[in-house]
């Protein structure tokens, strides 16, 4: 998601937006809306899903939900974790509306095979969104540090190294809590 250079950009952008300064918003928006569009169309399985939701309908959505909220970003990681959980929210509430519409049919699958990219990249399947939903939910309950760690993993992209950041933690931790997520969401999902 970027080098170092690229990361003190979008930090100093987001300090400078957090200030009140909306052109930095808007320069923000142009510096990161190819990673942002790479991780929808990541998140929506390369157009295999629901063709009713496209990955820049997904970006967008979930920029517009931060737009107007209380900017408190500290750096680049912060921000694409927020990103992912509202990456997250859409898919779920399109997710919703389709089953709604449809009388539970329509909804938008997803994979979870990025989520621990050191499982020799194996597919464990697609699922429902509103089942990953419920099932990350239940997860956040039952381990509310590995729900982060697999949502911002999953949703955010975000290596372990960034999770580990965002989640003030060591990366073996998010190692563990992400082997431990992805065996617990198999279990409930499979």
């Amino acid at each position: 998601m970027g080098g170092t250079g690229v990361s003190d950009d979008i930090t100093r952008l987001l300090l400078s937006w957090r200030a009140g300064d909306l052109q930095a918003r808007e320069h923000l928006f142009d510096a990161v809306y190819e990673a942002l569009r790479e991780m929808a169309v990541s998140r929506l399985g390369g157009g295999r899903g629901d063709v009713t939701l496209r990955p820049t309908s997904l970006v967008h959505e979930a920029l517009l939900r931060m737009l107007g909220r209380d900017v408190g970003y500290v750096d680049r990681a912060h921000f694409f974790a927020l990103v992912a959980l509202k990456m997250r929210a859409v898919l779920v509430d399109h997710a919703r509306a389709n089953v709604a519409a449809k009388r539970g049919g329509g909804a938008i699958n997803v994979t979870l095979s990025h989520v621990d990219s050191g499982a020799h990249n194996e597919d464990v399947g697609d699922y429902d969104v509103l089942a990953l939903h419920q099932a990350l939910e239940q997860l956040g309950t039952h381990d509310e540090r590995a729900g982060r760690a697999v949502e911002l993993a999953y949703f955010g992209g975000m290596s372990h190294e960034e999770i580990a950041t965002v989640l003030e933690v060591s990366v073996p931790t998010v190692d563990r809590d992400l082997r431990f997520a992805r065996a617990w969401l198999n279990r409930q999902l499979g």
